[in-house]
């Protein structure tokens, strides 16, 4: 029977599962939304549903599946979720809660720290030695690369990229700070913007679509990318707000780490392209110090979606080595 393993991506959206055979191929994918609305029992409902689909299709192929993977938000620490800002979980066992209903060995991560970890081992900066990443959706994650392998920290708070204070008198963050990147420059942040917007009076473009229910409102990559093509000037500042932040944010790590390559991935940055790069460069350049944009690469994620999948595959594989060892 050959060996397999389910990865997992889980945002604050939607949970998105792969079922990875042993040369590395998907054999399936599973999508579902993640409910966040809807309380800890709810999510962890939905990753079952996922796991679940995935397993039967390895039933089918009479392929056994080993480990499970799976990239999360927030501060992880042997298999439990400390904090996240966007799900509802504090000091939440994840691993153990998948372990118990499916009986098989779970290994998780931070989702930003995971997705790097994806395109250092398949993807864009595949062989660099010291990369930094920003993963841009719900929220805003990022992972470190340094002396080829990921860094994570002390506890596994490495790379909170999102957490960075960049105003102390800004918005409240969702973790409970003030002036976050988060806060300026994710979709949340976004859309928060937006709804400030139309509380003062504007005609926004999606005036009307959020009126009817703000509170579990999801904004949408797609969404942000129509407004933005139709002109909506309300859209048009809030990306200019979030580039200007992210440029603040990337030109910071420059000077901090030299890294030879910055990568960009999550939902928001893949559906603006490399068109909201170059905006994000723009800033980056204004407050970097001299030369530290030298000799240093800015690519656009080339696995998009797979890209966590894929550091969560690369995650359990290091953990199998390590146990062999």
């Amino acid at each position: 029977m050959k060996k397999a393993i389910i990865a997992l991506d889980v945002g604050g959206t939607k949970v998105l599962g792969a079922l990875f055979d042993d040369e590395f191929n998907i054999i399936q994918r599973k999508k579902k939304l993640t409910k966040a609305f809807d309380g800890v029992d709810k999510i962890l409902n939905q990753i079952s549903k996922v796991i679940s689909k995935l397993l039967d299709t390895a039933k089918e192929a009479d392929m056994e599946v080993v480990a499970i993977g799976a990239g999360v938000p927030g501060v992880i620490k042997d298999g439990m979720v400390l904090f996240t800002p966007n799900l509802p979980w504090n000091h939440y066992p994840l691993a153990k809660e998948i372990e118990d209903l499916f009986k098989i060995p779970v290994v998780i991560g931070n989702d930003a720290n995971v997705s790097l970890l994806g395109e250092w081992g398949h993807g864009i900066a595949k062989d660099t030695t010291n990369t930094v990443g920003f993963f841009v959706g719900t929220g805003v994650g990022g992972g470190l690369i340094l002396n080829s392998k990921i860094y994570t920290g002390n506890i596994g708070l490495a790379g909170e990229i999102g957490h960075i204070t960049l105003n102390p008198d800004g918005i409240i963050c969702g973790c409970g700070s003030r002036g976050c990147l988060e806060s300026y420059s994710s979709k949340t942040g976004i859309l928060k913007y937006i709804q400030s917007q139309i509380r003062h009076g504007r005609d926004c473009l999606l005036k009307d679509e959020i009126a009817e229910d703000s509170s579990d409102y999801i904004l949408r990559s797609s969404i942000i990318k129509d407004a933005l093509d139709k002109g909506d000037e309300c859209m048009t500042e809030a990306i200019e707000i979030a580039a200007k932040y992210l440029g603040v944010a990337v030109a910071s790590s420059l000077n901090i780490l030299n890294p030879e390559m910055v990568v960009f991935g999550g939902g928001l940055v893949e559906a603006l392209g490399n068109d909201f790069i170059d905006k994000i460069k723009a800033y980056v350049s204004l407050y970097s110090v001299p030369h530290a944009t030298d000799n240093c690469t800015f690519k656009l994620s080339v696995l998009g979606d797979d890209a966590c999948l894929y550091g969560a595959l690369t995650m359990v594989e290091d953990r199998m080595a390590d146990q062999r060892q």
